[in-house]
């Protein structure tokens, strides 16, 4: 009930009653605007350097995996030249009881694959130590630049959280303010508000008449349109930005209802 009620009250509203809400409303967003203006680029500028820094996490954590892999392959590769010279010496061994040339050529190109499988497990080594030492520089760069962006980010959110805790309760209580005077407007008229606020410079869509032009785009306003807006008898919007259009005195006293 209490919502239909709120609904026929602002069907009933008259037009210039309406201008007033609306002009009020834009006072309160605009004072909104104001504080989401100091707090700047910093919302941003956190959430680059989170993203950064998450970035860094993840090569961080690749570096690593990458390290352990080549420590794991000098591993192998060390076991297998191990593997490989007790094949040799038990080859070497037999070819001292072999009973014919057949045997021993054989057992002579066992040794001979046995040292060849010794100089590619060097060969993998030594590749699998370069690639260890090149991941740990960069490993150590990577971690270093983590923690200059965590102190980035620390005294970002530090600032940010100041502006924050300043501004709160201010803005909580314009939001409320906003929140209030939007019951009053009929739903078509506050969505067109919306749309224009929107796509208009400085978020403005409610506008005053100065000195003889539209103050949102400076188009100069003929004198009868200019009557019209004054009169308060409809809604008007600058034939050139679109923006809707209220007289300096209806301005001028809302303005003081606002601050008050």
């Amino acid at each position: 009930m209490a919502t239909e009620n709120t609904k026929v009250e602002a069907k009933e509203l008259t037009i210039e009653e309406k201008l007033r809400s609306l002009y009020d409303l834009q006072v309160i967003v605009s004072e909104i605007d104001k504080i989401k203006i100091l707090r700047g680029e910093l919302p941003l500028e956190v959430q680059d350097l989170e993203d950064e820094i998450a970035g860094l996490q993840t090569r961080i954590e690749n570096f690593k995996a990458e390290i352990k892999a080549s420590v794991d392959e000098v591993k192998t590769r060390k076991s297998d030249i191990e593997n490989a010279k007790s094949l040799i010496e038990k080859y070497k061994s037999q070819q001292d009881n072999v009973r014919n040339n057949r045997e021993f050529d054989f057992l002579n190109k066992e040794i001979e694959y046995q040292g060849l499988e010794i100089e590619f497990a060097e060969k993998k080594i030594k590749e699998a130590q370069f690639a260890e030492k090149t991941k740990t520089e960069e490993l150590a760069a990577a971690q270093a630049d983590m923690e200059e962006r965590q102190k980035d980010l620390d005294v970002k959110k530090a600032e940010l959280e100041d502006i924050i805790s300043e501004t709160r309760t201010q803005e909580e209580h314009l939001r409320e303010r906003a929140a209030a005077l939007e019951e009053n407007i009929d739903a078509r008229l506050l969505t067109a508000f919306k749309r224009i606020r929107k796509n208009a410079r400085n978020g403005l869509a409610v506008v005053t008449v100065d000195r003889d032009a539209c103050s949102g785009c400076y188009n100069k306003i003929p004198p009868q349109r200019q009557m019209d807006i004054r009169m308060r008898k409809k809604v008007i919007v600058c034939e050139y930005c679109g923006r809707i259009m209220v007289d300096p005195e209806l301005a001028k006293s809302e303005a003081s209802n606002v601050a008050e």
